[in-house]
Formats: C-alpha cells, structure tokens, sequence
C-alpha cells in the first residue's frame, strides 16, 4: 500500500502547496523511486513464489459481505515494477522538457494521481476495486490530456478520451453485475484462481454453479464479451480507438506515461487478470479484433506525417498485437510483449520529444511559425542530436522485431503463436496469422520511414526558411533517461538466448494456457520471414526517404488517401454518430418546443379562458342569484313593514281587501 500511496501523497502536496517543494519535482521523484523501490522488494519476494492476499471487511449488503485488500501475484508485482519504474524516468525527464510551465506544479500533482490510480489497479484483489482504479485511471488522464487546458484541440482530445473510454466502463460494470449475481462474489482469487469458481463453471461443460441454482453458459460469453469491451476502450482497440491519436496534444512525456505501460496496457492486464472467464467463442472475438485493429493503425501509421500521431497508431497497432495474443492463448507472449513494448515505446516518445523539444527552440529563437512535430520539415538530426538518434533507433529495431532486441523475442513469440493456434482451424481463422505478420512487415515500413525522415539527408526546415539553423542533443536529465531505457531494448535484459523466446526468463512467470508450444517449422520459417522481408523494406524506405527516390506517383493511390484519412473512422463517428445525434436532438427540441410547448401553452391559454369564464359566472350568475335573493329580501321586507304601522283601521282595510280578493279569485275560478 505504501508503494502506491506515495504517488497520491504527491498529489495532495503539488496541489495544497504549489511551492518550491513541488515545482521543481523533486518531490515527486523521491516518491517515485520509492514506490519503485518497494515494487522491486515485493517483485523479488513474489516472483514465482507464494502469492500476498491480505484483506479486511469493507462493507456488508443484506447477507453479502465485500472486502478489501491486495493481492499481489506474478502479474501484480510485474506490473508494479513496470509502471513505477517507467513513471520515474518520465518524471526525470519531465524536470527538463517541463522547464519554465506555468502550471507545473498542477503537473506533478496529475503525474501522481495518474500513478496511484495505475498502482491501485494492479493491486485490487476484488472487481469492485479495481473498477474503482479503472475509472480513477480514465480521470487522471483526462486531466494530463488536456494538461494545456488553453489549446482548443486539447480540450477536445481529452474530452473525447473520456467519453470513449466511459462507453466500454459500462462493459466492464456490466461483466462485474454478471460475476456478483452468478457467483455471489468478487474476489478475484476465488474466482480466476487456479481453482476458482469460474474453473469449476468450465469443468460442468459451461454451466455457472453458484450453489443454489445453475444458469446456462450464455451468461459466460456475455460475461466475457462485457469485460472485453472495457479492455477495448481502454487499450484503444477497434471500433473505440480514434481517442488515442488525439491524446497526443498533451505533453510528450503524457504521451509516453499514457501509451508505454499504464493507461493503454490496462486494458490487456485486465484481460489477463480475468483469464479464465474468457471461452473459446469469446477468444476468437478477441483474436479477431487485435488483428484487425493491428493492421489497420498499421497502414495509417504509413501515411501520417506528424511524428506523435506514427507513435500514437504504432501503439494502437502493437496493443492490437497483445490483444491478439490474448485471443489465441498466448496469455504469457501477450504480457511478455507488453513489458517489451513498453521500454522501447516510452523510448520513441520520449525521443520524439527530445526532438519536438529542439525544433520548438528553434522556432522560438528565430521567431518563425511552423509544426515542430511535422517529419516533413525534419531530416538530417543523426549528425546534430547523435544520442537521441542512436537511442531512437534501438526503440525502433526494437519495434520492428529486429533479431538482438527485446521486440524480437516477445513480437515473433506471438506471430509464432498464432500461427500455431490457426493449424487445423477454419480458413477465416487462418487469415489472422497472415494477417499479423503483414502487419509486422508494416510496423518495419512505418517506422524506418519515420527514423529516415527525421535523421537523413537534409534539415528540411533550412531548405524552407532559407537559413540555417542550430540543433543540438537534448539536455543531460533528458539523455540519461534516453540511454537507461535504450538498455531495456536490448535481448540480455529479458534472455541469454537472442534467438528464442522460449528461454526468456518473464513469460516463465505465467502460466501456459496452450499446448501449442512445441518447437517446430514455425519457430525457423516464422522469424526468417519476417526478417528477410525487413531487410528489405528498410532498404526501400532508405532509398525513398533518405535518398529521397520515392515512388513517382504514390500519392495517387486510392489507399494512400483511405489510410491517409484514418479509414475515414474519424469522420463516421463525426457525421453518423456525433450527427445523428445532433441531428436527433434538434428534432426532439423542435418536437419540444412546437409540439410539447404548443400543448402547454394551449392547456395554459384554454385554463385561462376557462378562468375568465368561471370569474364572469361567478361575479354575474353566483353573485347576481346570491345579491338577487338578498335584494329581494331587502325589498320584501321593505315592503312588509308598511303593513305593521299599528293602527288598528289599517288592519281592517287589509284584512277587509285580502278577504275581497279572497271571494273574487274563487268566484271567477268557479265561472272558469
């Protein structure tokens, strides 16, 4: 717990005392290196031993009890490990390329939200928990999207982050409902354990058995499907991935923080903390979405010309991969690859903003307008930043696959896996190995073209302003990170052995949830191909882009434009989705206004009216009856009191007439 409170305290003090102590960092660095510190201890304490669940009684609902606690395994102390260790280098980094914001002290309190809420994650040791994580994860980095609060694009990328990511939130509640209603619990352990309830649901041939009664095996692919739509908005898998390409209007060091090993890897570490509720239905769901979303970022990332945005869908490509690797059984190759992806992907970012740092002091210096992260105006920096070009080439072979790099182990584990898992099945089934390893060929094109536009030949930006200009490496704080995490692209971190992931000391920590795992003709022909084909497409970026001898014409083709356009998804969701929306709001408002409105207003007219009419009634009939009878009263009376004046002649007179008028109505009703 400690490990991961330090980065919340942190928070609380940049934001309650945005002074000196929090300003400059410091504070949050020594908070980082100790939670990374600890996460080391306990990863040496639980690596392959005995797991840690310790936990206490949170609250009670009727007869259910839920609790509290951590629980720390394999993956656990990993991601740990992984998430503190690359936080501290991205807050080293930060002191410089942060240097002189006005807001820095609101930064470093971001940086450590961000951080507790990743650590809180990976720790929970219930679903209720960890969706509390989960959400706080998806907060925080709507707070260092929009970190420049004052850049309209800013504010509109890390709204639509949020929202995105709010839509596959409601998979993974929905999952949790289904799991507390079936099985009375949510603790992780006793359900995904070695011999948890969800085992026992498979063992009774996909029936759920909670003791009182048994629900069909529906419930488990709904279940499954819930859970996977949460990990799709998270790790920005398709059809919910066009949030992750505009998250990269927040700082450099954002970018790499959210794509390397936190917010996007949540997604694949909730797929492999759930392992066991997945069924084979589902995993070919998940199988078939990685590959997809892995070859479509893949050709998008060919054609992008803004240096963060070929990173940001090499991410959603790569993560495409570990998806894939989940979806075939690869559970262990898919968070060997994550690991992997995210030292060299931290590496890009960071170099990439290393140099986004360097074109922006240029443009400041001379005063001239132009987009410090457009590769079209870069070319020539191997000579003048050497560091950042040595170690953004090891973060790039890295990616690619190349034999000698961490990207070659964990990338070819899961190409071989795949193929593996296709042997015997359905033709559709076998196109997603092909498909991957045509998008491995791709993830080779996209960033050989970006190390040889932004490296060699010219610096273009002279050629257009007329001038030249001075560009030098990175500050110190920046380029020790930069070679610390160019190591940890390098094979003898993770294996001895360059040439077999098989001997890989990390996917020895997770269990084998295939049995495809012999050594056979894919191990030789699958990293043959691959790298044969490498070769040569590095060869043909070379002479397009550092030579300059691109392909006349290319332009022209359709599917420069489709990719160009993202596949157009952007633009789908804007005038489909988001329009029809708006379009269906304007028609309820006019429904309301005219419709709604216009009845009110004409039940209100018609009771004023009916008002009126009850107020004439009343003033004219009511109290015309009622001041009617009490005038007749009054005149009756008047007239009576003539007739008791107390005389007695008076008397006779009237009794004389009244007898007379007597005699004459009988005699004349008689003649009648």
């Amino acid at each position: 717990m400690l490990a991961a409170s330090l980065p919340l305290l942190t928070f609380f003090i940049s934001i309650l005392i945005p002074g000196k102590i929090s300003r400059g960092g410091y504070f949050a660095i020594a908070n980082t290196a100790i939670s990374l510190l600890i996460s080391v201890l306990l990863f040496t304490q639980v690596w392959n031993k005995q797991q840690i669940h310790q936990q206490l009684d949170w609250f009670t609902v009727g007869e259910w009890t839920f609790h509290a606690g951590i629980l720390l395994n394999n993956i656990s102390v990993m991601m740990m490990t992984l998430v503190s260790g690359i936080a501290l280098l991205v807050h080293i980094y930060s002191t410089k390329y942060m240097q002189g914001d006005a807001y820095i002290s609101r930064y470093w309190a971001y940086l450590g939200l961000f951080c507790f809420a990743m650590l809180a994650l990976v720790i929970a040791d219930n679903l209720l928990l960890m969706y509390m994580g989960w959400e706080l994860v998806g907060f925080s980095s709507y707070l260092l999207i929009g970190f420049w609060f004052t850049r309209q694009a800013a504010v509109k990328a890390n709204l639509k982050a949020f929202i995105m990511n709010r839509l596959g939130d409601i998979g993974f509640l929905i999952g949790i409902m289904i799991v507390l209603t079936q099985f009375r619990t949510l603790d992780i352990d006793v359900l995904f354990g070695s011999r948890g309830l969800v085992h026992a649901a498979f063992v009774e041939n996909g029936i759920w058995i909670n003791g009182l009664h048994k629900m069909p095996g529906i419930w488990l692919t709904i279940a499954g499907l819930a859970f996977f739509a949460g990990a799709v908005a998270k790790s920005a898998q398709f059809p919910l991935h066009t949030w992750l390409p505009d998250a990269m209007e927040g700082p450099a060091s954002v970018s790499s923080l959210i794509h390397a090993a936190t917010m996007v890897a949540a997604g694949v570490f909730l797929l492999a903390r759930i392992y066991p509720i997945f069924n084979p239905a589902v995993l070919t769901v998940i199988a078939t979405t990685g590959t997809f979303t892995a070859f479509m970022a893949a050709t998008i990332a060919l054609v992008q010309n803004d240096i963060k945005r070929i990173l940001a869908f090499s991410t959603i490509s790569q993560l495409g991969f570990m998806i894939l690797a989940m979806g075939v059984g690869a559970e262990a190759s898919a968070l060997f690859h994550l690991v992997t992806h995210a030292f060299f992907k931290c590496l890009l970012f960071l170099s990439a903003g290393a140099v986004i740092h360097e074109m922006a002091h240029v443009r400041d210096q001379h005063n001239i307008q132009f987009d410090t992260q457009d590769i079209g105006l870069m070319g020539g920096l191997r000579k003048r930043m050497p560091v950042t070009f040595i170690t953004m080439l090891l973060a790039s072979l890295a990616l690619a696959g190349i034999p000698l790099t961490s990207g070659y182990l964990s990338k070819d584990s899961i190409l071989i896996h795949s193929f593996e898992w296709a042997e015997g099945r359905d033709t559709w089934s076998s196109l997603i190995p092909y498909a991957a390893l045509i998008t491995s060929w791709l993830t080779t094109f996209y960033i050989a073209r970006l190390i040889f536009k932004v490296f060699f030949g010219k610096l273009r930006l002279e050629k257009q302003f007329a001038k030249s200009f001075s560009v030098h490496d990175a500050p110190a704080a920046m380029r020790y990170v930069l070679i610390v995490l160019a190591v940890f692209c390098l094979f003898p971190v993770f294996s001895f052995n360059p040439l077999l992931f098989e001997d890989a000391w990390l996917p020895a920590g997770f269990p084998v949830t295939d049995t495809m795992t012999r050594v056979n003709m894919f191990h030789t022909i699958i990293p043959a191909a691959v790298n044969v084909m490498s070769v040569v497409l590095i060869y043909l970026a070379f002479r397009w882009y550092a030579r300059e001898k691109k392909m006349p014409g290319f332009k022209a083709y359709m599917v420069y434009r489709f990719a160009e356009n993202q596949w157009f998804f952007d633009r789908f969701y804007n005038r489909i989705i988001v329009g029809g929306i708006v379009s269906l709001s304007k028609i309820i408002y006019g429904f309301d206004r005219v419709v709604v409105d216009g009845i009110v207003l004409l039940v209100g007219k018609t009771g004023i009216v009916l008002a009126g009419i009850s107020s004439l009634t009343d003033r004219y009939i009511i109290d015309g009856l009622v001041n009617g009878a009490a005038s007749l009263a009054g005149w009756t009376g008047r007239f009576l009191k003539h007739f008791q004046s107390g005389r007695l002649q008076h008397y006779y007179v009237t009794m004389l007439l009244v007898i007379l008028a007597f005699f004459i109505f009988k005699y004349y009703s008689a003649a009648i």
